[in-house]
């Protein structure tokens, strides 16, 4: 087994994070997958955005639960690269649907529901998911494990992992309990007990933010399943070396 390369907000350390451009750039880069996030627009439309606020990544202000989707593509999400690459709009996850539905990449998508639950929003994801027929190339996420429990209630068939960036004790055993097939730890919480623990009741995981090349591999070394960082052109490189000279 290799470890994957997942894209973190797609090519985010080089351009406009969680925009179609930046998820495009990332296959380029020969990703395994593409980690995003999706939150519920006051007019109940699921768009690619990290924060609840677009202060960050957009030129302008307020809560994305507070604004219809034409209110948030009227934003430029270029962030710090705003002049670079044009203007870039925040994405509904069925346009970035129709851009991967064809093509041999695995989406984590994190359900952004720590402030806010958006609780419509779990049987929308589905929906979509099975509309676009991608029920076996998404892995849901969330730090909110409520709502992982519940979309396994109505979705089992999809792969689910808990995303944590707290040190657990006895977290194999908490994985397993609630049934989910992947856990997603900082990766600076991935010690030693844990990863055995983990690794031996068979439950992949997948570390954020792994940026540097001695994470990379030691991660690659511990064998775990995916790795999710915002360099993933350079990861690939990375990671092609180090199996090629296993």
């Amino acid at each position: 087994m290799k470890t994957k390369n997942y894209g973190h907000r797609g090519y985010s350390s080089k351009y406009p994070e969680n925009t179609m451009l930046s998820f495009k750039k990332a296959v380029e880069a020969g990703v395994d997958g593409i980690e995003l996030d999706v939150q519920l627009t006051k007019d109940n439309q699921v768009v690619i955005i990290h924060d609840e606020l677009v202060d960050r990544t957009t030129n302008g202000k307020g809560k994305v639960k507070d604004m219809t989707l034409s209110e948030l593509q009227s934003l430029d999400a270029s962030s710090v690269f705003a002049g670079k690459y044009g203007i870039n709009k925040i994405p509904t996850l069925e346009e970035y649907f129709e851009y991967v539905k064809d093509l041999p990449i695995i989406t984590n998508i994190e359900m952004k529901t720590g402030k806010y639950e958006y609780k419509p929003m779990e049987k929308m994801v589905y929906d979509m998911i099975c509309r676009y027929k991608l029920q076996k190339k998404v892995l849901i996420s969330s730090f909110n494990h409520y709502t992982i429990l519940r979309m396994k209630e109505f979705a089992p068939e999809l792969e689910y992992g808990f995303l944590t960036e707290d040190w657990i004790i006895d977290v194999g055993n908490y994985l397993k309990k609630y049934g989910v097939q992947s856990f997603n730890p900082d990766f600076h919480n991935l010690i030693p007990e844990v990863l055995k623990q983990v690794q031996d009741l068979g439950i992949a995981i997948n570390c954020y933010t792994v940026n540097d090349e001695e994470d990379v591999i030691a991660l690659a070394k511990a064998g775990v399943d995916g790795i999710i960082g915002n360099y993933p052109e350079r990861t690939a490189q990375i990671l092609k070396k180090f199996y090629s000279e296993k």
